[in-house]
């Protein structure tokens, strides 16, 4: 991969069977040391060590043979707390409901630092010379996250309007991404995914029409952005599952109108667990979709041999070309940012994502 003046990534063809993350990595205790409200160090300080954190996230995809690599989302406080990176409008609270830190909206939405997670990816060009992704949260998943009825009504009084407000601060960051030169722009929405599950579909009273607003909200962060690959990704939360939460299972047959319409070249799917479904929903996808394959367990402990990765990437391919699969773990690694995971054991399973590839090249190129 190389860079041309203009800032735009030079398209040269991934390899076969491409070996990807899907964004978060581990943060050992030091990275979460630095990253909480309580750190000590100066800004020139905290800048100079996250950044050699960060060189040790990109040595170790590199390591263990990754084409398509992210920054382990270390520079953010959350995945989904990034968003106020970017604007203006948000509070640090406390959730009442299990004490856990809780961004919530309570102020209208201004531009705060644009170009955030562009910087991540600034960074990551000058250390790296691989395939880079980049992950912004998807809308409805921020007002899922961050809209709260009692401290969020004075500035939205709806849950949707705040996020419709949250489009055009995530497709400013789409553009900015686009000119700084990235391989895929990945948009994370676990909320989507949620109405796979009769439990929660029966929680809404048009559970269509909300997961209908959902894809409207995430193609029009996209809309009319060309010249870069744009994925989605569906997630079970199987962060959740590794810290013992409620596991939202179901095959995606009830949101394939809706996945049907996303404006996006790549989605990405768990199919590691049993409730995933049939990898026969393929068929129903638009022809050609590249599919982002959840063949790798992140759960703590699981550690799936190269073998067991291939067979699951096979049986995808009695549905899908060879040219339309990603390898890629079912999901980020960490499931928190301050979840105590193994970064030797993901370490592993990376580079056994990475033998399975290199098998299923040979075999089928």
């Amino acid at each position: 991969m190389g860079f041309t003046t203009s800032g735009e990534i030079d398209q040269m063809t991934l390899p076969l069977f491409p070996a990807s993350v899907i964004g978060s990595l581990p943060r050992p205790d030091f990275v979460r040391e630095l990253i909480s409200d309580d750190s000590h160090w100066s800004e020139d300080e905290y800048q100079k060590l996250m950044g050699s954190s960060v060189h040790y996230a990109v040595a170790l995809q590199e390591a263990a043979g990754i084409d398509v690599i992210t920054d382990g989302e270390w520079w953010r406080k959350s995945y989904i707390g990034v968003i106020a990176e970017l604007a203006h409008g948000f509070e640090l609270s406390t959730n009442p409901a299990d004490g856990c830190p809780w961004t919530i909206v309570v102020d209208k939405l201004s531009p705060k630092q644009p170009g955030f997670i562009a910087k991540e990816v600034a960074f990551l060009k000058k250390i790296t010379n691989r395939h880079i992704k980049a992950t912004l949260p998807a809308p409805a998943l921020l007002g899922e996250r961050m809209w709260d009825p009692e401290k969020s009504s004075k500035a939205y009084p709806t849950r949707e309007s705040f996020i419709e407000a949250c489009v055009p601060i995530l497709r400013n960051e789409v553009e900015l991404l686009k000119k700084e030169g990235v391989t895929i722009i990945q948009i994370d929405d676990p909320h989507l995914c949620l109405f796979v599950d009769k439990t929660i579909r029966a929680q809404y009273d048009n559970p269509e029409q909300a997961s209908d607003f959902a894809v409207d909200m995430d193609n029009q962060v996209v809309d009319g952005i060309e010249g870069i690959k744009l994925g989605v990704h569906l997630c079970r939360r199987a962060g959740a599952r590794a810290r013992g939460e409620a596991d939202h299972s179901g095959g995606y047959d009830p949101i394939l109108k809706q996945l049907s319409r996303l404006k996006a070249d790549h989605i990405t799917m768990e199919f590691t667990t049993p409730g995933s479904g049939e990898m026969s929903v393929f068929r129903a996808l638009p022809e050609g979709i590249e599919i982002g394959l959840g063949c790798v367990s992140c759960l703590p402990g699981q550690i799936d041999s190269p073998e067991t990765i291939v067979a699951r990437v096979e049986k995808a391919l009695e549905f899908l070309s060879p040219q339309q699969i990603t390898l890629n773990p079912d999901c980020g690694f960490a499931p928190g940012s301050g979840a105590k995971v193994s970064i030797d054991e993901v370490y592993t399973k990376l580079k056994n994502e990475v033998a399975a590839a290199k098998f299923l090249r040979e075999k089928y190129s």
